[in-house]
């Protein structure tokens, strides 16, 4: 038996970009922040916040969500799988790329300052 599950609360750090194709399929990608706080350890020593960015991949009706409502700034909450691949670049070398395959998301940034709501999408 073996798990593959991500969760992760942060902030968007740009606009998602969502692609559309001719099947009618939609994928989005974007990247969020998740920020460990900085502390203190018992001999004194200041351990820095920390600040991670991570990039996700969301399909067809959780990317439809996501390029109606999400934008830069926004705080969510995404449960999903990790997923890493390779591609080449320009010069031929291989590279690998981690990314979080998104199965739940929560919208976590309210509509307006008045009144705090939480949206929800899922495979």
């Amino acid at each position: 038996m073996s798990v593959n599950k991500v969760i992760l609360l942060g902030n968007v750090g740009k606009d998602p970009e969502v692609k559309y194709f001719d099947s009618g399929q939609a994928v989005a990608t974007f990247s969020i922040a998740t920020t460990e706080r900085g502390y203190t350890l018992p001999n004194g020593t200041q351990v820095p916040e920390r600040t991670d960015w991570h990039n996700i991949v969301a399909s067809n009706r959780i990317a439809q969500v996501i390029d109606k409502y999400v934008h830069k700034g926004d705080k969510l909450y995404i449960e999903g799988k990790l997923r890493t691949r390779s591609y080449n670049d320009k010069s031929g070398a291989q590279r690998y790329i981690t990314e979080v395959y998104v199965e739940n998301l929560e919208m976590l940034t309210p509509k307006n300052s008045s009144t705090p709501e939480s949206s929800s999408a899922s495979l």
